[in-house]
């Protein structure tokens, strides 16, 4: 990545040569024009991708020259420079960019560089501020750097160490990726009857998702690492996905247990067509009892109805009793549970769900911004 700096670059040395008496000024300044005529340091920015001195309205150079020999040279740059960063902590990272100086002709026994005043050698606007980072602190240093063909020259650095704003990145990354997973959530609790409604939820929070994911890609670097932003947004898709994968598995089961629901209907319905009928006997169950019973014993069954079979001799006992047993006779806990199953749409995964998803996302935050933060 790169920086641009705008600076006033202020040089100090003293050439005797330049030394005059005087006894009324001070000092004396020129503008660029003497420059050209006198030695000056031949400072360059390394690692500089593009600098420029100002020339609006005039080349913004200044030499003043004291009597003594001591010369001040000023003059203002706007330099691109290269900054290595480091974004697998990204937006919630801290980059330290480095600006270095160096002479480009003379080594360091011809010349030494080094900061007058060490680190009050620089001084910012307390009023710069950037859209992205808060400017935390800055730092001077120098060290030797070599060459192979040419020796060790004098370097010095002016290292500053910026903080991202996290704000912008909530708004605009975070917090739409966290809404479109509680959204995927609203599915648990439609009727699973309900296709439509739960496919074009669960597609939408989908193609949401992908679109985050690649507006934050787009604006940045194409790097070969995951960035802290990626681990969040690729987490949050996969809980976005399995929600429409949970719906799918409920919606096969569902298909599965209604298909061997309705064999059982048809095969009881088969086995009720086979049985005798009772005339007069609506809406009711009727059992057949085989074999020879006395009067006591039919009266004996109570709630049943009884009624016997033609027979060929009337005088004849009759050898079989049709016992008709009606539907409000039967068990409590047996309606019971077939009104319960007749009024659940509910299924058990959608119930498991409607905890199990958001108790693992929760965990992955706290999990998440501890690391980070």
């Amino acid at each position: 990545m790169d920086f641009t700096m705008t600076l006033y670059l202020r040089h100090y040395w003293k050439d005797e040569r330049l030394a005059f008496p005087s006894t009324t000024n001070k000092s004396m300044t020129f503008d660029g024009r003497l420059v050209k005529k006198i030695w000056v340091p031949d400072v360059f920015f390394v690692h500089s991708k593009r600098s420029f001195i100002h020339d609006t309205t005039t080349e913004n150079i200044m030499l003043r020259v004291f009597p003594d020999g001591h010369v001040l040279y000023s003059l203002r740059v706007t330099v691109t420079a290269a900054c290595n960063m480091d974004f697998s902590r990204f937006p919630l990272d801290s980059q330290t960019c480095t600006l270095e100086l160096e002479s480009y002709a003379y080594t360091d026994e011809d010349l030494m560089l080094y900061w007058k005043s060490g680190d009050e050698s620089l001084s910012t606007d307390d009023r710069i501020s950037l859209s992205q980072f808060l400017i935390q602190k800055f730092h001077t240093s120098s060290r030797l750097a070599f060459y192979s063909s040419t020796g060790w020259y004098n370097r010095l650095y002016i290292n500053f160490t910026l903080r991202r704003h996290i704000f912008f990145f909530l708004l605009q990354t975070y917090f739409p990726a966290t809404l479109m997973v509680m959204l995927s959530w609203v599915s648990f609790w439609i009727d699973r009857r309900a296709v439509p409604a739960r496919v074009s939820l669960g597609i939408t929070t989908v193609l949401t998702m992908s679109t985050i994911i690649t507006g934050v890609n787009a604006s940045m670097p194409r790097v070969s690492y995951i960035k802290a932003v990626d681990i969040y947004l690729w987490v949050s898709f996969v809980f976005v996905f399995l929600s429409v994968l949970e719906y799918a598995a409920v919606n096969y089961l569902t298909t599965v247990r209604d298909g061997k629901d309705r064999k059982l209907r048809e095969k009881a319905r088969e086995q009720s067509q086979n049985l005798p009928c009772t005339c007069g006997m609506s809406h009711g169950r009727t059992m057949m009892l085989d074999g020879t019973y006395s009067e006591a014993d039919a009266n004996s069954l109570a709630g049943y109805t009884r009624g016997s079979m033609a027979a060929d001799d009337a005088s004849e006992k009759p050898e079989r009793i049709m016992v008709h047993l009606s539907l409000d006779n039967e068990p409590t806990e047996t309606k019971k549970k077939k009104g319960f199953r007749i009024m659940q749409n509910t299924h058990a995964i959608d119930t498991s769900s409607r905890m199990i998803f958001p108790g693992a996302y929760i965990l992955f935050n706290l999990i998440y911004w501890c690391v980070y933060c």
